[in-house]
């Protein structure tokens, strides 16, 4: 019986691998949860909402719209664009400690989406390396994840993002302890000796109103 339950299990794992599953079902926030610092106000509208099938972060109130579950290995795809004018917003992956940077950010890795800086690394309690890190990230000695340090890693190109208006295609690997970054199929950072390889991924609101059309993740 326990050989019997075992492959099964085998089975089970090799169904799933290479399975695509859209995180957002289109219809509500159902595998999701927000950590909005000023959210026991409630006088203040939501930071995330359904409208017309898209997943919309308003920006406002800022905080974060986290999976209910952690992952590890995959491979994430994110349709998104900015609603009206241009601001920020990121994606964070490996996300686990809540508000442990300014009372706000989880400890995580965060692929930047800010208007014309989409691919950026912000480390948050966590950290990576990259190639040519003096040049992309300033001097060694002033390094950090924590408040005050330079903790935003250049990503290696910028103009890869298409023209406001339009959707962009994200694409994160996370695989041990690497994480690739392309941005509309053009390859815009990567990164090795990543501190941390699972966590939750979230959805950040930060001052600007970001349409996502997919949110999907493929286990590698």
């Amino acid at each position: 019986m326990r050989t019997l339950l075992g492959f099964s299990i085998l089975l089970f794992f090799v169904a799933c691998r290479n399975r695509s599953v859209d995180l957002f079902n289109h219809q509500n926030l159902d595998g999701w949860y927000l950590d909005v610092p000023t959210k026991p106000n409630i006088k203040l509208r939501p930071a995330f909402v359904v409208r017309d099938g898209l997943l919309v972060s308003l920006g406002e109130p800022r905080g974060h719209l986290l999976t209910d579950s952690s992952y590890a290995d995959y491979q994430l795809d994110v349709r998104y664009r900015f609603a009206g004018a241009p601001g920020n917003c990121g994606v964070l992956v490996h996300a686990s400690e809540p508000r442990m940077l300014y009372q706000m950010f989880p400890r995580s890795i965060e692929v930047q989406l800010e208007h014309e800086n989409a691919g950026d690394f912000w480390v948050i309690g966590e950290d990576i390396e990259v190639p040519d890190m003096e040049n992309r990230r300033g001097p060694r000695a002033e390094w950090g994840n924590i408040e005050g340090k330079k903790r935003r890693i250049l990503n290696l190109t910028d103009g890869t993002e298409r023209p406001l208006g339009e959707w962009n295609e994200l694409r994160i690997v996370c695989r041990g302890n690497t994480i690739t970054v392309d941005v509309n199929g053009v390859r815009v950072n990567e990164g090795i000796n990543c501190t941390v390889s699972s966590g939750r991924i979230a959805l950040q609101a930060e001052g600007a109103e970001v349409e996502f059309s997919d949110v999907v993740l493929t286990p590698l």
